[in-house]
């Protein structure tokens, strides 16, 4: 047996499982958690349910799964840029950040699924209720780490204290978002959180 045939049938399962958690995302942007069915995604993934369900036992696993392989694309966008040392290297991390923030969120289809999936998941009940308050606590720390460490080289000049800035910012940028949802035309989600970012962090110009 050669190594590309060795190799055949564990590269048609990760091609399957891309293809259904593509198609999950698509879903639960579109309908919410709640709302998509298994038989829904199965379709969209060109799949019989028994076969998404040979991969995915449970909606809450397709969901759990989707979650897990966008954390693990922004975690190796961030370390592609070597951005993941806020308190070191501030500027460098916050535009890594801002670039997983385009290359994760600002994209039709992934900004609903976050919209989505993070409205309905205030409810302790819902399954991902743990990550997205894992993720927002995350998020506070990091721009906080950021703005501490410009604040202490005379970088930032907002009279905020970091924690307070760094809620401020996560705001900003949910609020945003939610705004491109109703009027794409008019808001420009990037552009406000670079402006904004301008005001208080001179430096990131550079």
């Amino acid at each position: 047996m050669t190594a590309s045939t060795s190799r055949g049938p564990y590269s048609k399962t990760a091609e399957v499982r891309g293809r259904i958690l593509q198609a999950c995302m698509e879903a639960f942007g579109e309908t919410g958690f709640r709302g998509a069915t298994m038989k829904d995604i199965a379709a969209r993934a060109d799949i019989s349910q028994t076969g998404l369900v040979h991969h995915f036992p449970g909606k809450e696993d397709l969901l759990l799964a989707m979650l897990d392989l966008r954390e693990r694309r922004s975690i190796r966008f961030l370390e592609s840029t070597e951005a993941l040392d806020p308190g070191a290297q501030p500027i460098q991390a916050l535009r890594g950040m801002l670039g997983v923030l385009v290359e994760n969120e600002l994209q039709p289809g992934l900004m609903e699924l976050h919209c989505v999936l993070s409205g309905e998941a205030t409810n302790p009940d819902h399954p991902a209720h743990t990550h997205y308050a894992e993720r927002y606590r995350n998020l506070r720390q990091f721009y906080e780490a950021v703005f501490s460490a410009l604040a202490e080289r005379g970088e930032l000049t907002s009279p905020i204290e970091p924690a307070v800035l760094a809620t401020m910012t996560i705001a900003l940028i949910n609020g945003l978002q939610q705004q491109w949802l109703f009027d794409r035309d008019s808001v420009n989600v990037e552009g406000a959180i670079h402006t904004f970012l301008l005001s208080i962090i001179p430096g990131l110009a550079a």
